[in-house]
């Protein structure tokens, strides 16, 4: 979290409650989407999420569901959000310590998380997933704890290699803490067996049964591992843009089409199909030129 904060958007360039549900009834019956991942930002901030939820969960066919959350709200939604219909969560948390948690995220609320990760299991939002990222000179001697912690409490750890979304534009490639560098780490206290590709399928992370099971931990690699090739998402941001890759430079444009007097399904589709279809091959960022001063990154919102 940068030290002065985010820019909110408009309200008026939010898609309402009404647009979301709309876009994703399109989706699911007109694009062959099977799975709705609600993520942010920090989606347990928008009022009418366990309604959309609810809507969504009636959709024929039904889509899977889950959510990936900063876990602070989520004591108080977790059972609400199963009700609705939400199958699971992913949490993100990167540290057991509060002190480095506060340093990160600049709020005191540690706790917080993880009496929201304990709701969660507690309501059947499983398996309740929890995504790492490791830092050098603030985190990045905690894998094996993370890991020792996420089998004690029956949670599935995941850890990404940190990638150039700051807002501050401080990421940097040499330095990182690459996957090489947390199987090595966690290598020192486990036995990893890999699944390997046929399990993996298009998710993003490689998996490895921790000790011999049934515990996971998996690894998502996009910089130095990058699984373009593999990647089947759409992404769709809280003021209608279709996104075909997360470091996309361009989007297009679904709220105007959706705001149209005369819009129907099948027109938003097809604007939908023709982003898609023009999907590059790769995001860049196994490039080592990838950020350099004459490749800037674009703002990410959603």
């Amino acid at each position: 979290m940068p030290e002065e904060g985010l820019q909110w958007l408009a309200k008026p360039d939010l898609l309402t409650d009404d647009e979301i549900v709309r876009l994703i009834r399109i989706a699911v019956t007109r694009l062959g989407i099977e799975e709705v991942r609600f993520t942010g930002g920090e989606p347990l901030l928008r009022p009418g999420l366990v309604g959309i939820v609810e809507r969504c969960a009636a959709l024929e066919p039904r889509p899977k569901m889950s959510l990936t959350t900063n876990g602070i709200g989520l004591k108080r939604t977790a059972e609400a959000l199963k009700a609705a219909g939400l199958d699971r969560v992913n949490v993100s948390l990167d540290t057991l310590r509060p002190d480095v948690f506060k340093t990160l995220t600049r709020r005191d609320r540690h706790r917080d998380v993880l009496e929201g990760l304990e709701a969660a299991r507690d309501a059947g939002l499983t398996p309740v997933k929890v995504n790492s990222v490791l830092m050098p000179g603030l985190n990045d001697d905690e894998a094996p704890d993370l890991l020792a912690w996420a089998v004690e409490n029956d949670y599935e750890l995941r850890f990404i290699e940190q990638m150039p979304l700051d807002a501050q534009h401080g990421w940097k490639r040499d330095g990182m803490i690459t996957a090489g560098d947390i199987l090595a780490s966690l290598r020192t206290r486990f036995e990893l067996t890999e699944e390997g590709s046929e399990k993996r399928g298009s998710a993003p992370a490689e998996r490895w049964l921790v000790d011999g099971g049934p515990h996971r931990v998996g690894v998502i690699a996009s910089v130095t591992r990058p699984f373009c090739s593999a990647c089947d998402r759409t992404r769709l941001t809280a003021d209608g843009q279709v996104r075909t890759c997360l470091f996309a430079t361009e989007e297009t444009d679904l709220r105007a089409a959706l705001r149209a007097d005369d819009s129907a399904d099948d027109e938003i589709a097809r604007i939908w199909k023709l982003a898609m279809w023009g999907k590059k091959a790769g995001s860049g960022l196994d490039d080592p030129t990838f950020l350099q001063p004459d490749r800037p990154m674009s703002a990410i919102g959603g």
